[in-house]
């Protein structure tokens, strides 16, 4: 199930010392190793490699083509390409407010999440030369996820509580869903049924459901306080949703709509992350704690916790099986 393109690239994980806590953070870290990257095998949880990201860097994206990784460096208007075969970084690009990163699903754009700039920047994949800028309708743009058949996606805006259903090729705004200013709403994930956005509202403390075709919000799924990232089991079958101010990750079967398991992570803060290229672990950010948890996905249990740099936010672990990649920490079809 790997594509040809990472063959002979090494299993990493890939972390980004972001120095910063977020929405919700309690804890500026007072580490100084900040605004780099920390690199960590995944077999023996140590870290193999350390380098400088930048300022502020959010997160760890895998390109279309899944031949280069990019640091989103927001905070220094920088893109920094990794070469995922020797985990070594490359020469940073200019890049306008890069606080996340995606693909449309045919691969021939990037599209930039100019979060503070209330914009979705259009540019080249591979080089990200400037194509053209869309100033989107709401506040604090940042994360997405895009429709089974790629025609449109569905990004949240943090601040101000609300959904954009743009039409991929043009960016034309299809749609606004207010879901309320206290939502803030962060990761967005397709479901397995191919019609079902799952959204984290870091202050509903759950999962908001939206049906794509109508765009209409048809339910919640009550998970634990700072609800943030999802992420789906190897299978499908399951979402993994880490609730950052609870400290705790939600087991969620998305059929059945309702949290089937909670795993603690005492005195933690889980953010953002992925699971094992073998989906028999889950690796999140400890964005409040500098360290890094693995999660075994068949227990539930604690399997580490690796000292990292300060406030780290968007992990990756790479490579994983799929065509191509989406953006974000990894989102594959």
């Amino acid at each position: 199930m790997f594509s040809q393109a990472v063959s002979g690239d090494p299993e990493l994980v890939y972390v980004p010392n972001s120095g910063e806590p977020g929405a919700h953070g309690s804890h500026f870290s007072a580490s100084p190793d900040r605004n780099s990257v920390t690199v960590i095998d995944p077999r023996s949880f140590k870290v193999v490699s350390h380098f400088p990201a930048g300022v502020l860097p959010q997160h760890v994206t895998p390109s279309w083509d899944l031949r280069t990784l990019w640091v989103d460096a927001s905070g220094s208007n920088q893109l920094i390409p990794i070469d995922p075969r020797t985990a070594r970084p490359g020469t940073p690009i200019g890049v306008e407010a890069p606080y996340n990163l995606y693909f449309t699903p045919d691969g021939r754009a990037a599209l930039v999440m100019a979060e503070r700039l209330n914009r979705i920047d259009v540019r080249d994949p591979h080089t990200m030369a400037l194509r053209r800028s869309v100033t989107v309708p709401c506040d604090g743009v940042n994360h997405a996820d895009f429709s089974a058949d790629g025609r449109y996606l569905v990004a949240s805006c943090e601040f101000s509580g609300q959904l954009l259903k743009l039409d991929t090729r043009t960016l034309a705004v299809l749609g606004v869903l207010d879901l309320g200013a206290y939502s803030m709403p962060q990761d967005v994930r397709l479901g397995p049924d191919g019609r079902t956005f799952f959204v984290a509202s870091l202050n509903g403390g759950g999962l908001i459901t939206v049906d794509g075709a109508t765009f209409h919000r048809t339910g919640f799924i009550p998970t634990a306080a700072g609800a943030h990232g999802i992420y789906p089991s190897r299978d499908g079958r399951l979402l993994y949703v880490s609730n950052r101010d609870a400290g705790s990750v939600s087991v969620v079967d998305p059929n059945v709509r309702r949290s089937v398991a909670t795993w603690p992570v005492p005195h933690g803060s889980p953010d953002m992350g992925g699971v094992s290229a073998d989906g028999t672990q889950l690796w999140l950010s400890g964005r409040d704690d500098d360290e890094v948890y693995v999660l075994s996905t068949e227990t539930g249990h604690l399997l580490a916790r690796i000292p990292v740099g300060a406030n780290p936010h968007g992990l990756a672990f790479f490579p994983q099986p799929g065509r191509y990649s989406l953006g974000h920490t990894g989102n594959y079809r």
